[in-house]
């Protein structure tokens, strides 16, 4: 079953949500958003409805549009019911759904009589986790949301900020104390937390190596990782060849490798983990393979390994919100230098003349991720 995180509809001025029934039978139709009834193949529970526009926020509240939002791996396991987050369940003409979404950029267009903070304009992303930012227009308490810096963020680093960028820079600083010339380790590096991990590191002067699997654009994507900063790359099959550890150790020299980042578990995870050097943190933040990690009891023993578990959602839920939006003003900065985006395709449903076509076109869409398509793809609503 479905487990439910609802939301009690109420008037507009004692909470933030979607409008209530009585809105959607008295106002035109004007938004949309990507909803679902029930768990299962997001091909073929996914839909898309429009809802009426939203009235004016309250004296606390602000109504953000959202501009653009990523459709994540997690966000998949989500409507799949795999994943250990509850989506928000809303009331849409007089239907309870869930919205889906877990990130997104939103430009507030108005703002309740006593917030100060924030200004229409400004580019804002949640503050919590599963407010469903697949939507195009919402009221949302201004204590919920974080502003941006104004510093020239593309949209589709902004709508990516708060999970990939925040997964690979914390866990760069949250486990080990890393400074120049130290090195990195990581598999998945073709991932949008890789990539990350990549340039982050690179600009702290810390060297990568990095593991993806083959496949027939290798060379491009060899060429791509090199170019944001990768120091090494190999494929797995590398780990067959045993002089790969020789030259690791000449690489790292007097810098063993200390931090090793792991979303693929299976037995190429654990091959990686000779590489390690002694007191090193194994940090897992995925398992793409769907394969248990077994490791050696000996790397604990002799080598004093650390294996730890990370996820965003609890990272937020453990720090304040100042410490929050600092996080988002060092993301976005980055010594004024923006992570680049990620290959990625805006799927515009704003211009579909009705929900049906809506669908449809992100039914497809849905499919070719589902086999591979290898691009990000954000939404766009209104």
């Amino acid at each position: 079953m479905l487990p439910r995180r609802s939301m009690r509809l109420t008037p507009w001025n004692d909470i933030c949500a979607f409008p209530s029934r009585q809105h959607l039978i008295s106002r035109a139709i004007s938004n949309r958003a990507v909803v679902f009834a029930e768990n299962g193949d997001p091909t073929q529970v996914l839909r898309v409805q429009s809802y009426a526009p939203v009235p004016p926020p309250p004296a606390d509240s602000v109504h953000v549009r959202f501009r653009l939002s990523p459709i994540n791996p997690s966000d998949i396991n989500v409507v799949q019911g795999v994943y250990p987050a509850k989506p928000m369940q809303l009331q849409l003409s007089g239907e309870n759904v869930f919205v889906g979404g877990n990130e997104g950029l939103a430009e507030v267009v108005d703002v309740g009589s006593s917030v100060t903070s924030l200004r229409k304009g400004d580019w804002v992303v949640s503050a919590n986790a599963q407010v469903g930012t697949w939507s195009s227009s919402r009221i949302l308490c201004a204590k919920d949301v974080i502003k941006l810096p104004s510093n020239g963020l593309s949209e589709v680093n902004a709508a990516t900020i708060s999970v990939n960028p925040a997964t690979a820079y914390n866990m760069l600083h949250d486990f080990v104390n890393l400074t120049e010339g130290d090195w990195v380790l990581q598999n998945g590096a073709n991932s949008a937390v890789g990539q990350a991990v990549i340039q982050i590191a690179v600009r702290k002067g810390i060297k990568t190596i990095n593991f993806v699997r083959n496949r027939p654009d290798l060379d491009q994507l060899l060429l791509r990782l090199t170019q944001l900063g990768a120091t090494h790359v190999f494929t797995y099959d590398a780990l067959s060849d045993k002089s790969l550890a020789k030259h690791i150790k000449q690489w790292t020299g007097s810098s063993p490798i200390r931090l090793m980042l792991n979303c693929v578990g299976g037995p190429d995870t654990t091959a990686m983990t000779r590489f390690l050097g002694d007191n090193a943190h194994l940090v897992s933040y995925g398992a793409m393979s769907k394969k248990p990690l077994s490791l050696p009891t000996s790397l604990f023993i002799f080598k004093n390994l650390a294996a730890q578990g990370f996820w965003q959602s609890t990272w937020y839920k453990q720090h304040t919100r100042q410490e929050r939006e600092d996080l988002m003003k060092t993301l976005a900065s980055l010594e004024a230098s923006p992570l680049k985006e990620s290959e990625h395709e805006i799927l515009d449903l704003s211009t579909e003349v009705s929900d049906e076509a809506a669908t449809q076109r992100l039914r497809e869409t849905l499919t070719k991720m589902e086999h591979g398509f290898g691009k990000k793809v954000l939404l766009r609503l209104g």
